[in-house]
């Protein structure tokens, strides 16, 4: 049997990288940190961390057993879920979704924060295959896909069907907007810009359009909050799901062209199997869901 007080410094160890961050994280000296590790790799019988200088790397050993630690560790999480008293105001629900869904979500989910004081809600904003590996790892209690996933630990319900929207600055709105005026104006990129540029402009410009790579870039920024900053500014276009351009506090600004051709995403509701019976999940899956129905 390992130990598990020598397992979880070792895990923490791991996750944090650096002896004396992990002491502070622990509550324990740095000395006391090492001791553990030492103990540790007695008990398994072979060495777990390589040093090089201040840092270090596991060995093949220890990034197995740190993969112990890690799923020790949700399942003691999830007892601890399953020993607490199953109410819809209580506990903890982890939430993972794109950025712009989650610029619309979050407003809904502190409105529920307010009616209940015990109950925690953490929204992540992170890419579709995080948010696939956080639920399969545990790490998540829902995710919102644009497929539907094919892992059997994971169920899934579609909730609506999301426009991919062309975002100009407003006093473009009586003009005609064609790939010319597009790149005269400079594209505003984001981690998803690229591919949402192929995805609409690929639909809508066929003969004309030669790949994202090819559009005039303007400017680009990661912050999913700051996005449409430059297109109210008059300083170029960008491409984003609708959700992200309705929670832009300047949506006054920005003008959504019409184009022939629509491009939806398809948004699928994510959880664990058996997860969505928990008190506290269910609530949260009914909320997303009534909101997903207001805004449709």
């Amino acid at each position: 049997m390992l130990n598990a007080t020598w397992l979880n410094t070792f895990t923490t160890l791991c996750e944090v990288g650096h002896f004396t961050r992990s002491a502070d994280v622990l509550g324990m000296t740095q000395p006391g940190v090492s001791q553990h590790l030492r103990k540790l790799e007695a008990q398994v019988g072979k060495p777990l961390i390589v040093k090089d200088g201040k840092s270090f790397t596991p060995t093949p050993a220890g990034e197995a057993l740190f993969k112990v630690g890690l799923a020790r560790r949700r399942q003691e999480r999830d007892l601890k879920e399953l020993m607490q008293r199953d109410d819809p105001d209580v506990g903890e629900v982890r939430i993972g979704c794109s950025g712009s869904f989650a610029m619309w979500l979050y407003p809904h989910l502190l409105e529920r924060l307010r009616t209940a004081p015990d109950l925690a809600l953490h929204l992540t904003a992170a890419p579709q295959g995080d948010v696939a590996r956080g639920l399969i790892r545990g790490d998540l209690d829902l995710g919102i896909l644009t497929t539907q996933p094919r892992q059997p630990q994971l169920e899934a319900k579609m909730i609506m069907r999301e426009e991919l929207c062309l975002v100009v600055p407003k006093p473009m709105r009586n003009q005609e907007v064609g790939l010319a005026e597009l790149n005269e104006l400079g594209f505003v990129a984001h981690p998803d810009g690229h591919e949402y540029a192929d995805e609409l402009l690929g639909r809508n410009f066929a003969q004309e359009y030669q790949g994202s790579d090819h559009l005039r870039m303007r400017t680009s920024v990661n912050q999913i909050g700051q996005i449409l900053t430059p297109v109210a500014e008059g300083l170029g276009f960008a491409i984003l799901p609708r959700s992200g351009v309705d929670a832009f506090e300047r949506r006054g600004d920005v003008y959504i062209v019409d184009l022939p051709i629509k491009h939806h995403h398809d948004l699928w509701l994510t959880f664990r199997s058996g997860r969505s019976n928990f008190a506290r999940i269910a609530s949260v899956i009914s909320l997303i869901e009534k909101e997903v129905f207001a805004l449709n």
